[in-house]
């Protein structure tokens, strides 16, 4: 309304201020900045509302679609393989090596990180508190990470003799120390002979065998075990949870030590 009433009475003073505008511009800023500057002060005061109208726009859309949406998107079996390596401090590797170390002579065959994508009542420990304290939430009092209780995240390893003899290996994945090791009580006779007979037809190590399962998908390797594919060939698979926490299985020969197989679950 204001607007519009200076705009009625703006004929005759904007014509005076015309005939001395070389005299009066560089005196009357007052009458400049009222006068002259009446048109740009329009357009700004528009620019200015329509600027106030965007803006918003521009800066809530970004920060709606940021960290919650992903996290929201996580499906069960993703959450768990994230809340229960975020437990684990010890690498595949760093376990193969002390699991093989108590065995004289041994060679590793399988190694898995206990609770990751099975159904066994050990897996539960990790992750039923839910997913904000997955420190803590294997015993409940917060005691198995710092001091490396059975009851924190462990790497259960199977670790073989040259004869076929297969020991379990329980390695703590927070300290990396032994929890527990000894023979397999259960193995017969035509098993060991079996292993032996899988042994001799190895070249692939297990840990050649992961470098090159990562090397074609970056993540964390969470298994390796020695076992024969649908063709009855010999294959190490391997195991490895990628950062968006889906996990990609391998198989990989274990004599060529070429990738035979490659399946995603993405549950």
């Amino acid at each position: 309304m204001r607007f519009e009433t200076r705009r009625n009475k703006t004929v005759s003073p904007r014509t005076r201020r015309l005939r001395v505008v070389g005299v009066l511009c560089a005196a009357l800023a007052a009458t400049l900045v009222t006068g002259c500057g009446q048109e740009g002060g329009d357009k700004t005061a528009a620019a200015t509302s329509e600027a106030a109208k965007v803006l918003p726009k521009q800066t809530t859309s970004p920060s709606g679609s940021a960290s919650p949406s992903g996290t929201a998107q996580l499906t069960e079996e993703q959450t768990k393989r994230k809340d229960l390596l975020s437990t684990v401090k010890v690498t595949f590797d760093k376990a193969a090596t002390t699991a093989v170390g108590e065995v004289s002579g041994g060679k590793l065959t399988d190694l898995d990180l206990e609770g990751l994508d099975d159904d066994s009542d050990d897996s539960a420990s990790p992750s039923p508190e839910g997913s904000s304290s997955p420190g803590a939430s294997p015993s409940g009092t917060g005691s198995p990470s710092p001091s490396g209780s059975s009851t924190g995240p462990k790497w259960v390893a199977e670790v073989a003799e040259a004869d076929g003899t297969a020991h379990e290996v329980t390695v703590d994945a927070v300290t990396g120390k032994v929890i527990d090791s000894g023979p397999d009580a259960e193995q017969s006779d035509a098993d060991k002979q079996k292993l032996a007979d899988q042994l001799a037809q190895v070249k692939q190590t297990p840990e050649q065998a992961a470098k090159v399962a990562t090397d074609k998908q970056d993540g964390t390797v969470t298994s390796v075990a020695l076992d024969e594919n649908d063709s009855q060939v010999l294959v190490w698979q391997v195991e490895v949870v990628t950062a968006d926490w889906n996990k990609t299985t391998f198989d990989v020969d274990a004599a060529k030590g070429t990738i035979t197989d490659e399946q995603v679950d993405d549950d």
